[in-house]
């Protein structure tokens, strides 16, 4: 069996920590056992990263830009092998996997080497003196990974720090710690000297000791709102820089006028894709009251279409959710939805698919009648449990849409283009998609309002959030 070490220095390091069952969700089975870090090897990490640091800091924007573009390119040649090995970490499908999500990892990674390379500041001159600004690395930054997009993850955090010249540190998910290793065989491959992406395995314990460790500059969080909380309290004491993007309970409006098909196909994959374990997709979809029926009638059939099993076969549509207490969390949420009076239109019920018998596999759940008060409405639920719901205006839609302690994510199907433009604008929401949902080019800011975190991920944004501005005044 695989035992999964923490990376420092460049070299694999164990522990004589309790180990870890890593379990893949699909079958149940364990089938590797992590070695969690100690504060020693905390200790360690950082030490290696802050004399890493240094020389990485010195060279040029264009050296960090080569470095980041071969690496890019050795993660889209390795796309198949990551993405199967993302099927085992996190039990979503593979067709999923190898064409959106792992590449995703590796647009970032091109993306933050094109900035790498334009490294730009500001001059000033007075009478007798001139100052100029200049963006500065942080030093060692850290990133606490959430489960469902691992490859994601590491890259979209680990890009911006390389780029800016930090040395960057990276705690994945207990439940996901395999496809971590393969982004740092890339990073290696490509020449980025040891210390600089360096992994550290383990759960909480570890978390809270990065989060307290007076060598880190900062701390990227992908996870839940309680967790956030967390991250900020830990970090105090030391005052580091927190970017936090956190759970989502989104929007998504379908006005009378919208293409109909689109519609009904946007919001099956904004609540379907990756078994729903996604912080932004619209679990809230609100529908014009003149469509409903039909447009309810439309979900289900569909719904019922999609096909449940096995992660690595082309004719599935949903795989397994990442573990058996969260299987069943989910199964209570459309049990209290059904008790807080929504109906169960379709689904609702644990799958058993042929030679998969213990997974963890859910139907594709759809509640109609829902109400804004419902549990099921107002809390993240991380599954495919979509809440159906009905407007009569406009204003009534904007108005319910921000009508939660979320704002991370909203969306709106229509075909009248002044309507977009106004709704977009009044909806609460870091990202607000059109006629599309859950499109993340690199080079667009991601992260929320409201307590959906603060702080982006991607874009330019994203490296000024990995730096800071040092002035420097000249007496001529």
């Amino acid at each position: 069996m695989d035992i999964c070490r923490s990376l420092i220095g460049g070299q694999p390091v164990g522990s004589s920590q309790p180990p870890i069952d890593k379990v893949y969700p699909a079958t149940g089975e364990v089938i590797a056992r992590i070695e969690p870090a100690d504060e020693a090897m905390l200790n360690q990490a950082v030490a290696f990263a802050a004399e890493a640091q240094k020389d990485w800091a010195a060279r040029s924007g264009a050296d960090r830009s080569a470095v980041l573009n071969r690496a890019a390119q050795l993660l889209r040649d390795r796309n198949d092998a990551l993405s199967r090995l993302e099927v085992q970490d996190v039990g979503k499908c593979y067709g999923e996997a190898v064409s959106a999500d792992v590449p995703s990892g590796a647009d970032a990674m091109a993306y933050f080497a094109a900035l790498a390379a334009t490294e730009t500041g500001d001059m000033h001159r007075y009478p007798d003196a001139i100052a100029y600004t200049e963006r500065v690395p942080l030093g060692v930054c850290a990133g606490i990974g959430a489960w469902n997009y691992p490859v994601q993850i590491a890259c979209w955090k680990a890009a911006p720090a390389l780029a800016a010249g930090n040395a960057f540190i990276l705690k994945p998910s207990e439940m996901t710690p395999l496809t971590s290793h393969m982004v740092a065989e890339a990073l290696k491959d490509a020449g980025l000297p040891d210390g600089l992406f360096q992994i550290l395995h383990g759960d909480y314990n570890i978390g809270r000791a990065i989060c307290e460790h007076p060598g880190i500059a900062k701390i990227s969080l992908t996870g839940g709102v309680d967790t956030g909380r967390l991250i900020m309290a830990q970090s105090a004491a030391t005052l580091k820089k927190v970017t936090l993007e956190l759970g989502g309970k989104s929007p998504l409006l379908v006005f009378a006028d919208a293409d109909f098909d689109l519609a009904v196909q946007t919001a099956l994959d904004a609540n379907f894709y990756t078994a729903g374990e996604v912080c932004s997709n619209a679990t809230r979809v609100f529908v014009e009251a003149s469509i409903a029926a039909e447009f309810e009638a439309a979900l289900v059939e569909r719904a019922r279409a999609l096909r449940v099993g096995d992660p690595m076969s082309e004719d599935v549509q949903l795989g397994a959710l990442i573990s058996e207490p969260h299987l069943n969390k989910v199964l209570d949420y459309v049990a209290l939805g059904q008790k807080e009076g929504a109906r169960l239109a379709t689904g609702g019920k644990r799958v058993h698919p042929q030679g998969f018998e213990a997974g963890y596999f859910i139907e594709p759940t759809i509640l109609a009648d829902c109400r804004d008060d419902m549990r099921v409405v107002q809390e993240e639920i991380f599954g495919p449990v979509m809440s159906v719901l009905t407007f009569e205006s406009e204003e009534e839609a904007i108005e319910r849409a921000n009508g939660t302690q979320f704002g991370l994510g909203a969306g709106l199907i229509t075909q009248d283009l002044g309507r977009a433009h106004r709704v977009a604008n009044q909806l609460v929401s870091g990202n607000v998609w059109v006629n599309s949902y859950n499109l993340l080019p690199p080079g667009l800011p991601f992260g929320g309002a409201r307590q959906s975190g603060f702080g982006r991920e991607n874009s330019a944004y994203s490296l000024e959030a990995y730096s800071e501005v040092k002035t420097t005044y000249i007496q001529l």
